[in-house]
């Protein structure tokens, strides 16, 4: 069957996503499951790549402690990046097959396909040279992407500004750039800005068409832990979802 299992987890532990990204590459990798694209709702977190600088991280200890903000460092390329509430993260895990098994190519996939999504809603996304992600101009940066693979399945994933606030990326330099503003969905569109779960729908679409899928298959929380061998996590999010419902359509 030529279709992307996706799941919408809702609340998520970083750390738990990347327990559950590790057994369904493995489960991937092995053949006993197919290509699937996770959701998750990060609670406030600092995510630091394989490849950081020092001094990206521009808050002290006491400072990330004051905002609730949680530092881990992931098996992913790229420096460091926040993620939190309101922000469109997806992990494909999908085999690199689809792809001709190239790295680069599967880069500049996802930016197409989030390039693709924002042209939806009148958006003008663009590459930038030397620069991975999605921008609005030459130092407004709106998507950052950082994957990693493992037996040739593909792994973490993107991450789209979409309704989250941006204060928080004043604790780092984004992806170890000084030049870089963050910006959001919500920022440039204002009123007009769609909600959350119709960028997902729309992401969801143009990576579906891209990667030569028939369709997708919405797959329950429960489920894809289940799959994974791992006892589904409590949710133990502080703060509301900036997200509208579970689902893909809206």
């Amino acid at each position: 069957m030529n279709t992307l299992n996706v799941c919408v987890l809702g609340p998520t532990r970083y750390r738990d996503g990347l327990a559950l990204m590790d057994a369904l590459v493995a489960a991937r990798a092995s053949g006993e499951t197919g290509d699937w694209l996770l959701y998750p709702d990060h609670e406030p977190v600092l995510t630091v790549g394989r490849n950081p600088s020092d001094g990206n991280v521009v808050a002290d200890a006491a400072a990330l402690a004051r905002a609730g903000v949680e530092v881990v460092e992931v098996p992913r390329g790229g420096d460091v990046t926040w993620h939190g509430p309101g922000q469109l993260v997806g992990y494909p895990v999908v085999a690199l097959d689809r792809v001709g098994r190239d790295l680069h190519r599967w880069l500049r996939l996802l930016e197409d396909a989030l390039i693709s999504a924002l042209a939806r809603y009148e958006l003008h996304g663009v590459r930038v040279p030397g620069r991975t992600g999605v921008w609005l101009s030459e130092n407004d940066k709106i998507a950052s992407i950082g994957v990693a693979v493992r037996r040739w399945v593909g792994y973490h994933g993107f991450a789209l500004n979409v309704t989250n606030s941006l204060e928080h990326f004043s604790l780092i330099r984004p992806c170890g750039f000084d030049d870089i503003r963050m910006t959001s969905v919500a920022e440039q569109l204002g009123e007009r800005a769609p909600a959350l779960t119709q960028m997902r729908a729309a992401v969801t679409s143009e990576l579906v068409t891209r990667l030569g899928f028939d369709g997708f298959t919405e797959v329950r929380a429960a489920a894809v832990w289940a799959l994974a061998g791992i006892a589904r996590p409590a949710d133990t999010s502080k703060q509301e979802r900036a997200g509208e419902g579970p689902g893909l359509t809206g």
